[in-house]
């Protein structure tokens, strides 16, 4: 019984998060510190749940590691996410390799 009282509280939490703002908040919001915040809500969401898959994906710590500072040099300097993506994977592949 237990799980499924889980699973609903999930559920209901889930909604109520997604459903509150939708009616609480109708008009514009005007505050510059708070638009700004929610401006970068995705993109620290997407990071917290990206990056320690990256490290941890493979099964050396160095290989992910040598790929994520790899993908943030290449992705500063002006590359696009596919020739990212492939260098990240052809630097764990070999470090794999080498390791």
């Amino acid at each position: 019984m237990s799980n499924y009282a889980y699973i609903f509280t999930g559920a209901i939490v889930t909604y109520l998060i997604r459903v509150l703002p939708l009616t609480l908040i109708t008009r514009p919001i005007k505050n510059r510190f708070l638009r700004s915040f929610l401006y970068y809500v995705p993109y620290i969401t997407l990071s917290v749940m990206t990056f320690p898959a990256i490290i941890n994906q493979s099964d050396n710590l160095v290989s992910g590691l040598i790929a994520l500072v790899l993908g943030i040099v290449l992705s500063y300097v002006g590359a696009g996410l596919f020739p990212v993506a492939l260098s990240c994977c052809a630097v764990v592949l070999a470090s794999e390799l080498l390791f």
